[in-house]
């Protein structure tokens, strides 16, 4: 490739990506399908921006997936480990072992000899790390019990491809269709053998450098107090660690994913992880241009019916079975559906082993060409497979609040109703028990109320927008509504329900931010509280502190700041739908307190002020 045709491929492939993933994000597809779709549209089949330098592209982007297998090796501390040793081993070992057999079945009923649909079985049983991983964190599921199933059967696959690697080599030996054997090999086969310690020994050393000598070559490199060296030597490692798997014939994705967990309890770990992520992000976008562009659709065009059988017969077996596992393993309905669209797809390893199948001769071209179009065909419907089942299925998987009637409350002389005993109304709440006063708290969380039930705390269900309910918790009588509510709308309904039924009641809001005390303001509750503003202003408070302030001069400045920015939240209330006049009038008003914060402490800090705090230790 000429530097003048990289330059131009690079142009086309970014100008795809810019143009492409923004309007995919717009419409609610994901990144990940925009970059799929921007691959297809340039490649040889539609535009022909790009043509039979692809698969050049592919090995650079490939370079993607290995950053990204090696930074989530870097997160896989042994205590993470420990703690999804259950859905690793347990649902990702069942998911690769069950998923391998069924298609090795179905493939013997096909008519295969048994290595080969062995060998079609392991590499369809595994899942896309990249496309899943990503589509993931941007929806962001992955905290949600389907998403760390995911990442745990994910994770086992990943490992899982090299016992893999270890074993297709294996499966050539006395193979008819293997061919002739290089020579130096004797009847029983010491290639496969060669092969397979190749990959161990390979293994073993990644895991000896990284463990003994890449440490002490960091901590060398890091006295230098050079960032570029650095991330020099993190781009190093990567590259070092690719070309040593690609001379043995592995995956470089496979060993950068050891070194990164056998660097995850390495003091660098955060560093070599910040370093690494640009180059990943950028890559793993140029790697979905790739599959894109990569799609074979002459093929695909030449056996449409079998193909998109096979694409069809694929995932639905994968559906079907994770779908049964979730149920296995006690997923929510919507978690396992989620589980089940997630991975129902072939992997970026998919390629690699097929590449490697075709070498050890345990694959034919016939074979292995149609199953790297229905594996890319697989990762490029993935996307579609989430939106339909954020769209379709989630919506009706989720179950709706339990309905059920208020808790009966008890009559009480309580001066006080809470409504709403989450972690602001709570902290409200043992303040005033704390001094002897006794509250009576309304949530409407079931889950919330029996958690403090356990706790000791007398919370009552029920809707505190209802006047009934207002009534029976005593509002009627009691002299303080605190509105602690995490529903911004629900919050403003429980002020016009208790103003209007109840208007002798004093109410006290929390808000969210100031937008939501405008709302507030204009229903005509006085006093209002933001929930951050305390603990940021007495965070302020102890930076002023920390800087060397005196202990006095910083708490005064801190209420100073206060009353200043409460006069103002009240003032810009008036303006706050003019965003000119508001963007203008806040300036003015952070000038004026700058200015008066100055004087005050020229004018009114003495001496006496001294007496806050110890002398300074010398």
């Amino acid at each position: 490739m000429h530097p003048e045709d990289f330059l131009f491929q690079a142009f086309i492939y970014l100008s795809a990506a810019v143009l492409s993933v923004p309007i995919a994000q717009r419409l609610g597809l994901g990144s990940v399908l925009g970059y799929l779709i921007a691959g297809v549209a340039i490649g040889p089949n539609v535009l022909k921006l790009v043509g039979s330098n692809t698969g050049d592209v592919m090995h650079f982007a490939e370079f993607g997936v290995v950053m990204m297998l090696f930074i989530v090796g870097l997160e896989l501390r042994p205590a993470l480990l420990w703690n999804l040793r259950k859905p690793i081993i347990g649902l990702g070992g069942l998911q690769v072992l069950v998923t391998t057999s069924a298609i090795a079945g179905i493939a013997i009923l096909f008519g295969l000899k048994w290595q080969t649909a062995v060998a079609v079985g392991m590499i369809l049983a595994l899942s896309s790390t990249a496309i899943v991983l990503q589509s993931l964190n941007e929806k962001g599921l992955m905290s949600t019990e389907g998403g760390q199933s995911s990442f745990s059967v994910l994770l086992f696959q990943d490992v899982a491809v090299i016992p893999m690697l270890a074993l297709l080599p294996l499966l050539a030996v006395g193979f008819p269709s293997a061919g002739p054997v290089e020579s130096g090999a004797d009847a029983d086969g010491l290639v496969g053998w060669r092969q397979a310690l190749l990959v161990v020994g390979a293994v073993v050393g990644i895991v000896v450098v990284g463990r003994f000598v890449m440490r002490p070559v960091f901590r060398f490199i890091a006295e230098t107090h050079l960032r570029d060296i650095f991330t020099a030597t993190a781009l190093l490692l990567v590259i070092g660690i690719a070309l040593l798997m690609q001379f043995a014939g592995l995956s470089p994705a496979l060993g950068t994913f050891l070194a990164g967990v056998v660097l995850a309890e390495s003091e660098y770990r955060h560093e070599l992880e910040s370093n690494i992520e640009p180059f990943k992000g950028l890559l793993l976008g140029l790697f979905f241009i790739s599959v894109g562009a990569s799609i074979d659709f002459g093929l695909i065009f030449s056996q449409p019916l079998v193909i998109a059988g096979i694409v069809i017969g694929l995932v639905a077996l994968k559906f079907g079975l994770l779908l049964a596992l979730a149920r296995l393993f006690r997923l929510a309905r919507n978690d396992g559906f989620l589980f089940a669209f997630a991975l129902a797809q072939g992997g970026e390893f998919g390629f690699v082993l097929l590449s490697f199948g075709m070498q050890s001769q345990v694959l034919t071209s016939e074979i292995a060409n149609p199953l790297v179009a229905v594996v890319a065909l697989s990762m490029a419907i993935t996307p579609l497979l989430l939106i339909l089942h954020e769209r379709v299925i989630a919506p009706r998987l989720k179950h709706p609040e339990i309905e059920r009637e208020p808790d009966e409350i008890q009559p009480s002389d309580n001066p006080v109703v809470i409504a709403g005993f989450g972690r602001f109304g709570m902290t409200v709440g043992r303040l005033l028990i704390a001094n002897g006063v006794q509250p009576t708290v309304l949530d409407h969380d079931v889950r919330q109320i029996e958690s403090l039930r356990r706790f000791g705390f007398k919370v009552f269900y029920g809707d505190a927008s209802r006047p009934d309910l207002l009534e029976a918790a005593g509002c009627g009588n009691a002299k303080l509504l605190i509105v602690a509510i995490d529903d911004t709308d629900k919050a403003i309904e429980i002020v016009e329900a208790a103003q209007k039924h109840f208007p002798n009641i004093r109410i006290l809001a929390r808000a969210f931010d100031r937008r939501h005390a405008y709302e507030f303001f204009d229903h005509g509750v006085d006093e209002v509280f933001r929930e951050t503003q305390g603990t940021a202003i007495e965070m302020g408070e102890t930076a002023l502190s920390a800087l060397g302030y005196r202990a006095y001069r910083a708490h005064r400045s801190a209420r100073a700041f206060k009353h200043h920015d409460e006069r103002t939240l009240r003032d810009l209330a008036a303006v706050s739908d003019d965003e000119q006049t508001y963007i203008l009038e806040s300036q003015q008003r952070a000038e004026d307190i700058q200015r008066l914060l100055q004087v005050d402490q020229t004018e009114n800090y003495t001496e006496v002020d001294h007496a806050w705090e110890a002398p300074p230790v010398n």
